[in-house]
């Protein structure tokens, strides 16, 4: 769409959000406005890769102008110019829009360590929406902007994506400068990308991709790295069954299973490996030197101001006064011994495929035992900077409660290219085959989806699934009344901005269609939808007469998610 309409859309959808703690601050409307006017104006500025895309940046992230508050107003400062992040995003054509909430100091893996509110996943809002970038996760998953910036040094960059059901790329450390980030441990950091499929994310991240003189971890991206992998010679590793934790969570423990299964069709071969080294080094993070970094980075702040911190934060950070040189040496020697470790390991495997947690929990479950339950949630992902590796969080299905569970794709540096291609085949997002001749597409909302209790109807005819997407934002969906099993209803509303409502595509052998539609009854129909990428699918709406009396699920975005929460 035209940069205006998107900025138009943007901030139209976060005016109806009213439940989330999203924003720190924004950008003003016309501001945002005058900049998608500009590139409107300038025919050539379509050429740019991120040509009218939205975005926003989590607030510990300098904007010229805009307080940088890290999620502590006592720490707030007004910069005079941009971070090399947002400059670079910019000049490849991207309009930001704000700033977004975060666990203070990026200390945190569930998103309720800040003041201004926390955020909660999309799904429920009794469950957390995971850290530290919280705000900028729930944005891209609200559809409020195209892709936001977080940062990531022990998993703030995909837990968050996983509890949101979109794509979290931590890329390697360096492809992104962190000058002007406020650091949490400098020599981990990592700016990372939320975007809702992998594609946008990889564009981003090469978009940001600028050599940065000012700082020392800056280093160009090599797309060479990973570039052979293919089904047919790509060794995914696997955890052994004895060291993978779900915390009690059998349904994330199953949906793992079937993700690990979904590869296994995909002519990946499974390498188990020894999950030790990995659970070592990420036991790490919060011991010694990486501790003691987060202090360095705010030392003089924190210790006049430990009564303006949020208490977990400060008890973490402030706790890095027990460590002296002898415990950094001694974790810097032990963190070489486990690297050695790990790579006996890589030599069997080109990609580790982890739950991107073992579980989720709800805000009252945090609330009891905070540190002790983000530790749990940083099982899988703790160790991952500390190694130097690169990771990509997808999404891979919903617990029978509604709540998404994702998976994480993780290889050594420089592997983003890779790890893309392998999540686009495993999400079913690859450039689709011509639809075989004979056949047609339909979409289907309801009851017919997979798994569904009509969903035999499709398959009984010989069709098959080709992808899972959304409708455009102008359709609200409806709970109808009375139908047996039940059913629901969509309607095409002009002007109307909510989520898109989730569809899948079918392809039907045209010979069975008119048998197919037979068994329609009323008060549904077969029409045309418009979907979220323009293309115009038929598939089912209700008749208006049978919405007076149906039940508004617009917000849940599709029929899985409302048939959860009942």
């Amino acid at each position: 769409m035209k940069p205006t309409e998107a900025v138009r859309q943007a901030y139209a959808r976060i005016a109806a959000e009213t439940r989330q703690q999203i924003w720190i601050s924004r950008v003003p409307e016309e501001k945002a406005m005058a900049q998608a006017i500009a590139l409107e104006q300038h025919p050539e500025a379509a050429s740019k890769p991120l040509y009218g895309l939205t975005f926003a940046v989590k607030d510990n992230i300098d904007v010229a102008g805009m307080p940088t508050t890290a999620a502590c107003p006592a720490y707030s400062y007004t910069p005079t110019k941009n971070s090399a992040v947002v400059d670079a995003l910019e000049a490849a054509g991207a309009i930001l829009i704000g700033k977004t909430n975060m666990d203070q100091f990026a200390t945190g893996l569930v998103g309720t360590r800040s003041p201004f509110g926390a955020c909660s996943s999309i799904y429920n809002p009794e469950y957390i929406s995971g850290g530290s970038s919280s705000g900028s996760a729930v944005a891209v998953a609200l559809g409020q902007v195209d892709f936001s910036l977080g940062t990531d040094t022990a998993g703030s960059g995909r837990v968050p994506a996983a509890f949101n059901n979109i794509i979290g790329l931590k890329p390697t450390r360096g492809l992104i400068s962190a000058t002007g980030v406020v650091p949490a441990c400098r020599t981990l950091d990592c700016v990372s990308i939320f975007t809702r499929e992998p594609g946008l994310a990889l564009q981003v991240l090469q978009a940001a991709n600028v050599q940065d003189e000012t700082d020392f971890l800056s280093r160009p991206l090599d797309a060479n790295k990973g570039a052979g992998w293919s089904p047919a010679n790509f060794r995914l590793g696997v955890v052994k069954p004895d060291q993978l934790e779900f915390f009690g969570d059998k349904d994330a423990e199953l949906l793992y299973r079937k993700a690990v299964h979904r590869f296994t069709q995909m002519g990946v071969s499974l390498v188990e490996i020894d999950y030790t080294s990995f659970r070592d080094a990420a036991n790490l993070l919060y011991s010694g030197p990486w501790v003691a970094e987060r202090l360095a980075a705010i030392e003089s702040f924190a210790t006049t101001n430990e009564a303006n911190m949020d208490p977990t934060v400060a008890k973490i950070i402030l706790g890095a006064r027990k460590y002296n040189a002898v415990d950094t040496y001694r974790s810097i020697y032990k963190l070489a011994d486990l690297r050695r470790a790990t790579q006996a390991q890589w030599a069997r495997m080109d990609c580790l495929l982890l739950p991107t947690t073992g579980t989720t929990f709800t805000h009252a479950q945090i609330a009891e035992d905070p540190i002790g339950r983000n530790t749990q949630l940083g099982y899988y992902t703790n160790f991952v900077n500390l190694l130097d590796l690169s990771a990509l969080a997808i999404p891979a299905g919903f617990r029978p409660n509604g709540l998404p569970f994702g998976v994480t794709l993780i290889a050594p540096a420089m592997a983003e290219q890779s790890l893309t291609a392998t999540a686009l085949r495993f999400l079913n997002l690859e450039p689709k085959a011509e639809l075989p001749a004979g056949f047609l597409e339909v979409a289907v909302v309801g009851a017919h989806l997979t798994g569904m209790p009509l969903n035999h109807q499709l398959t009984s005819r010989g069709a098959f699934l080709r992808e899972t997407t959304r409708t455009s934002p102008e359709y609200r969906f409806y709970a109808l009344a009375n139908t047996t099993p039940p059913k629901p209803g969509l309607e095409y509303t002009p002007g109307f901005l909510g989520p898109g409502i989730e569809v899948e595509l079918w392809a039907i052998p045209k010979t069975e269609f008119g048998s197919f539609v037979a068994e329609i009854p009323p008060p549904l129909g077969i029409g045309t939808v418009k979907l979220i990428d323009g293309r115009n699918i038929k598939c089912f709406i209700a008749e208006p007469y049978a919405l007076a009396a149906a039940t508004d699920i617009t917000k849940f975005g599709g029929w899985r998610a409302y048939m959860a929460s009942r």
